[in-house]
């Protein structure tokens, strides 16, 4: 029977996944199997290379949570699956222990400003002619403006930059403090504050929010790529003051790690 073909209407399917290597099943491997393996896994990561997807990064993590990991996308779900079994089964059984793994998708948030609300904000704030040839030129670039952001969000390039910090997070459904019983306008608003804080790290922090609500335990993974451990610390503690995390957000784990081609990988973890 063929496989199933299973893509979204729109977006990517994205998984993260952290293993652990058995050090003692390692020393077990015969002459020349770990040379093999690295050369599997970077037959993958260049097979599987292209700008959005099917796209196979590899990192080693750093903290002691994991020793590698690997971000996998594609459009295809079952493409996506078939990857994670190509990484995994190039090594022999026993040597890899999953430790953490999270599916999610791309997607576009609801709170972005629409291009009906901005032409109400150019002709309401700015006072502008809805016929004028400035105005048109304005709504222009907003239309420009959106589509780029709509197909970054939906089809993400990420840089290769040093760092890859990730992290699942909920929104809470506590007495007093449940996201989901605001209004859409209050969650807007609150929004449009923690997305002016995530700006002020252009060029320090590329960041892909994907929605997991109903493929795996928590809502959202946020994946932060930087060419410093400051930049990381910095953004997340700035937001934890922002009242959409100070009130709303609850954290998993954080996963900390180094873009590693694997001949790299093998020479950071000793392999």
């Amino acid at each position: 029977m063929a496989l199933p073909t299973i893509k979204l209407d729109r977006g990517i399917h994205v998984t993260h996944l952290f293993y652990r290597i058995n050090r003692a099943a390692w020393q077990s491997l015969l002459p020349g199997q770990s040379a093999e393996i690295r050369d599997r896994l970077q037959t993958l990561c260049n097979r599987y290379n292209h700008p959005c997807q099917p796209r196979l990064c590899s990192y080693a993590n750093s903290g002691g949570k994991a020793d590698l990991a690997f971000i996998i996308y594609a459009a295809d779900l079952v493409e996506l699956e078939r990857i994670r079994h190509e990484v995994e089964t190039s090594f022999p059984p026993g040597i890899l222990a999953t430790v953490f793994t999270y599916l999610s998708v791309t997607e576009l948030s609801e709170y972005t400003t629409t291009e009906e609300e901005s032409r109400q904000t150019l002709i309401q704030q700015e006072k502008l002619d809805p016929e004028s040839e400035t105005f048109k030129k304005r709504i222009e670039e907003v239309r420009e403006r959106l589509a780029k952001y709509e197909h970054y969000r939906l089809y993400p390039e990420m840089q290769d930059w040093e760092l890859m910090g990730f992290y699942p997070m909920n929104k809470r459904r506590a007495p007093g403090e449940n996201w989901y019983v605001l209004d859409f306008p209050t969650r807007k608003k609150l929004m449009a504050g923690h997305a002016r804080v995530g700006r002020k790290y252009a060029g320090r922090i590329s960041q892909l929010i994907t929605g997991s609500t109903g493929l795996d335990d928590w809502e959202w993974g946020v994946t932060l790529m930087a060419h410093q451990a400051d930049a990381l610390k910095e953004i997340v503690y700035e937001m934890r003051f922002d009242e959409v995390s100070a009130r709303y957000g609850e954290f998993g784990p954080f996963y900390v790690n180094l873009r590693l081609a694997p001949a790299d990988l093998w020479s950071f973890l000793g392999l």
